[in-house]
């Protein structure tokens, strides 16, 4: 069983930064894979980035260039750097994890960009 605690979340202008936090309590290095998604109100849940094992990173087009992900071993914690928010990256974002035969959640944060 694996728990993740997101945090970081909140109220920026458009333009503006914020860094999401995402907190594992197993070893991200057993992780297979790990990643963040997000899902705007009246949406689906979309994926937004990935890293895997060597630093390898990939990004949904809407996002390249303005979000990085990164991760932190010593302190079990993922992180997404986001900037050059827009009106359209307003949704609630999730981070995600693959261990072993199965995907893990967390409970989600919110982050609402102002026009």
């Amino acid at each position: 069983q694996v728990q993740l605690v997101e945090s970081g979340g909140g109220l920026v202008q458009a333009g503006g930064s914020l860094r999401l936090s995402c907190a594992a309590s197993g070893r991200m290095s057993s992780f297979n894979g790990m990643g963040w998604y997000r899902q705007a109100p009246g949406k689906q849940r979309e994926w937004v980035a990935r890293i895997a094992g060597g630093g390898y990173t990939d990004y949904a087009d809407s996002v390249k260039g303005r979000f990085t992900i990164s991760t932190d071993n010593t302190k079990n914690t993922m992180y997404l750097q986001m900037n050059s928010l827009k009106h359209e990256d307003t949704a609630v974002y999730y981070c995600n994890v693959q261990y072993g035969l199965y995907h893990y959640w967390g409970q989600g944060t919110q982050v609402t960009v102002s026009s």
